[in-house]
Order: C-alpha cells, then structure tokens, then sequence
C-alpha cells in the first residue's frame, strides 16, 4: 500500500509555482472542511462512526482518487489552478479532456466548442472568431441568449491568450457583460482574475512534476474529419499517444480514454502499452439502449469486450448501482458482469450533483430512491469501492475521495475497500 500511496506534500511553494517537489512536505489541511461536513451529514451506523473518526489524518494521495477535469465544483475546469487543487486534495490521477485547435494542436477542454461558456473568449477581440456569435435572451419569442465559439476555430497561441473561468451563464443575458457574469463567491477567494488554460503538452509537463498518474479522453471531433481534408481521426488518436512518448512519459502512468470503442481498438493496435492501459467510457446506457440490469441487451458483451482487449471499462454511477428489495445500494447486473468477465471498473462522476435532498439526478438515477440528503454521497462512494470493486472514482470535488480512501484503506489497484467496523 505504502508504494502505491504518496504522502500529500503539496504546499503553498507549489502553488506560488514552483515545478517540482524535492522531497515529501506536508500540507497543514490537504482534505479542507467538505468531507467532515459530508460524514456529519450522514445517517447514524457503521460507516460514518468509522469514517468520524479519520478527521485528523494523515492523508496521501491515492490513484483511488481522480481529479475530474481537475476539481471544478470550485475552480475553473481545465486549468492550471483546478489542477494543483485537485492535486493538492490528494487525487492520484489527472485527467486532461483532449481536443485540437486550428492548427492542430491538443489543448485541455471539455468539449471543442465550449470556449463561450469556460473562457472570455466573448469579451476579447477573438469573439470573432466565435462560429455562431453572442446573440442576447428576446423573452418575446423564448430566446436564451447564446454563443459557440471552438478550439478549432483559433490557434493555440490565441488559446493561451485566454482565460479560464466557471461554466456558468447567464442565458436571460442581454450583453456580453450579463451572460458571462458569474455569481459571487462561485470561486475561492485565492483564485486568480484569469484562470491558467492549458495545452496538452503543458498539462504532462504539470501532471509530471506532481508525481500523479495522466488520464487524457479523446474528446468527439464537433468539426467534420477528415479536418482540413487530410487530418483524421486516427491521426488525432496518435497524437494523443505520441505527446506522452515524446515527453518520456511510461505507458504504465498514462490511461487513455474515449467513448468510441474504435479508438480503444486502434490503440491496442498501434500503440498496444498504452492501449493496454485504455478505458472504455461506457455511454450506451443512456436513452433507449441497453439496460445495466440485462446483460442480454449489452452489445457487445462483457466477454466480448475482454476478448477485444478491453481491461476497463468506465460507466457512469447509476449503471454500476440498483436497489434491492429493501431498498439498500448494491451492484448491479452490469457490475456483476464487468467483475466476471475480469475487466476493471472505474466511474464518473461523485461531487458532479449539487445537493442530494432531491434523489441525487441523473448520476444516482438508479437509486435515486434511498437518497435524500448529501450524506448520502458516502453511502454511494461505499458501495462502488466495497462491493462493486471499482479501482478509481473520477470527482469534482477530489478531497472527497481521497478522505474515503484513506480512512477504510482502500487499495486501488485491487479495488477494494475494509468493511467498516
């Protein structure tokens, strides 16, 4: 455990923008108030009679804990500043969104026409280069005021002139100034003016100097491939892959993902470390697809899956869920699957739901019945790590995580967690 674990050093040095650790520091209060204020809320038992009592620490960083887009439920997504707090509250693993500009390099975002919304981009003079420019909210025929403005539309140097800022709008906005004006007190107090974007290459050198496991998605091309008539889809997937080899990054630190299992086939194919080390995010599950309690309707199969060369598979929460006849969370059919077929389960995405009073949404759709308030959230994260096995949560909010990891023990790399006492 203790060579899979790194003591959380991270301190206001690093912040201040130092590169690199030169040895184990500690942090006066890695974790902060939100996992104590989330075990108080919990319902009296077991497990939040075993997790109280881990208030005090200490606490290390575990690839359990995966920083989703770094941890945004507070800081900009995809930027510097999300990333080291992300870091700083522990998660082992990183993930950069991966998307390309004009010119074809790879940047950290979302989506590739989401820069309206997670940048300035409208209140700069690039807001000409927006495809569908800012129109304001007309309440007379129900219009919202909008935007869409892409990666792909600009340079990475214009990129990085941008900064990085909540995805929250305004969409009865009738300006620029309204639409992009964001509630008070949606960051912290210490987070700078102008969030720090990043590019692919950046976010490895970053990832790398913090020591933590890499985890790039793919994101879905929103321009028609192949784009500028010759670059394709494959030589995007490829390009992916060659940043982390041309940084000297080993295949064992670094878990691909992508929805499309084609991309999971052709990493198995040209890069085969790297794509051994590939997550399938498993979104079949949403609409009118198959259901995560019959294994009949999943096409293909898990054993067909394992038989590709698939080794993780990545659903969100409720697929991984369901209710018994008593009511209590436990896995489901499609869990029970995964484990069985021998694939390694990770999933998105814990602190992504605001307050759970209402049942949670759509990531605890399953069960949205036994939950009512944000306690809940532990009940949740304790089930997919003891009896689900997962190996690594992706959360908005990693402290959350890591607190639960630390406290039971939880092994990442067997995926399983001590039963509370």
């Amino acid at each position: 455990m203790a060579d899979r674990l790194r003591i959380l050093w991270l301190g206001s040095w690093l912040l201040a923008g130092a590169a690199a650790a030169e040895g184990a520091r500690t942090w006066d209060d890695p974790i902060g108030a939100r996992p104590a204020a989330l075990v108080a809320d919990m319902d009296d038992g077991p497990l939040k009679d075993a997790l109280a009592q881990c208030r005090a620490g200490a606490f290390y960083s575990t690839t359990f804990s995966i920083g989703h887009r770094g941890a945004p439920l507070r800081y900009p997504e995809h930027t510097r500043e999300s990333y080291l707090a992300a870091a700083r509250q522990g998660a082992g693993v990183l993930e950069c969104d991966v998307t390309f500009t004009r010119d074809r390099r790879l940047v950290c975002r979302h989506s590739q026409c989401d820069l309206h919304s997670t940048t300035n981009i409208l209140a700069t003079d690039l807001a000409d280069t927006c495809r569908e420019p800012f129109t304001p909210a007309d309440p007379a025929p129900g219009r919202q005021a909008g935007a869409r403005c892409c990666t792909s539309d600009i340079t990475l140097a214009q990129f990085e002139t941008l900064c990085g800022r909540m995805d929250v709008v305004d969409p009865a906005a009738t300006s620029v100034a309204e639409y992009l004006a964001s509630p008070p007190g949606d960051v912290p107090a210490d987070f700078p003016a102008c969030g720090t974007l990043m590019s692919h290459d950046a976010s490895i050198a970053l990832f790398d100097a913090l020591g933590v496991d890499m985890t790039p998605e793919l994101k879905a091309p929103q321009v028609e491939m192949p784009f500028g008539g010759n670059y394709t889809r494959s030589d995007y997937a490829a390009q992916l892959v060659e940043a982390y080899r041309a940084a000297g990054v080993p295949p064992g630190r670094v878990h691909p993902q992508s929805f499309d299992l084609a991309d999971i086939r052709f990493w198995l194919d040209a890069y085969p470390a790297f794509g051994a080390r590939a997550v399938y995010l498993d979104g079949r599950f949403d609409g009118s697809g198959p259901s995560p309690d019959d294994p009949a309707t999943f096409e293909p199969s898990m054993a067909a899956l394992a038989r590709s060369g698939v080794r993780v598979v990545a659903p969100p929460m409720w697929v991984l869920v369901t209710l018994d006849a008593a009511g209590d969370i436990v896995p489901s059919a499609y869990a029970r699957a995964a484990r069985e077929a021998g694939l390694d389960i990770v999933t998105w995405t814990l602190e992504r739901s605001g307050s759970l009073a209402g049942g949670g949404g759509y990531y605890y759709r399953s069960v949205a019945d036994a939950i009512d308030d944000d306690g809940d959230v532990y009940r949740m994260l304790d089930v997919l790590a003891r009896d689900v096995g997962v190996r690594g949560v992706f959360s908005d909010w990693p402290a959350t995580v890591t607190y639960y990891a630390n406290c039971l023990g939880v092994d990442a790399d067997a995926g399983a967690a001590a039963p509370p006492p």
